[in-house]
């Protein structure tokens, strides 16, 4: 016989159960700002001074133009508003359902 984790111990008052759909809830609503959160980075971070510095560039030279070529940046700060893009939907999928 399995035992489900979830489930209280017998004889467990209603209002001490986990409540398992404001738990879901919490965690789509924490998804949404992680996602959130790196597609901000993701859109500005390769615009900044910082983009150039890295050991990556260093150690291979022929990647280091590509990693400076205006169009990657511009395809790393696409990805970051697919992220942005996919957390607005988790929150609008969150309060629709709750």
């Amino acid at each position: 016989m399995s035992v489900n984790p979830h489930l209280a111990a017998p004889g467990t008052p209603a209002e001490l159960r986990p409540n398992r759909g404001a738990r879901r809830w919490l965690l789509r609503i924490l998804f949404a700002l992680f996602t959130y959160a790196v597609g901000v980075f993701l859109v500005v971070f390769p615009w900044t001074d910082f983009w150039a510095v890295n050991s990556l560039g260093e150690a291979f030279p022929a990647l280091r133009d590509l990693w400076l070529e205006p169009s990657f940046r511009g395809a790393i700060t696409g990805l970051g508003f697919v992220n942005i893009y996919i957390a607005c939907v988790q929150v609008v999928y969150s309060l629709r359902k709750s």
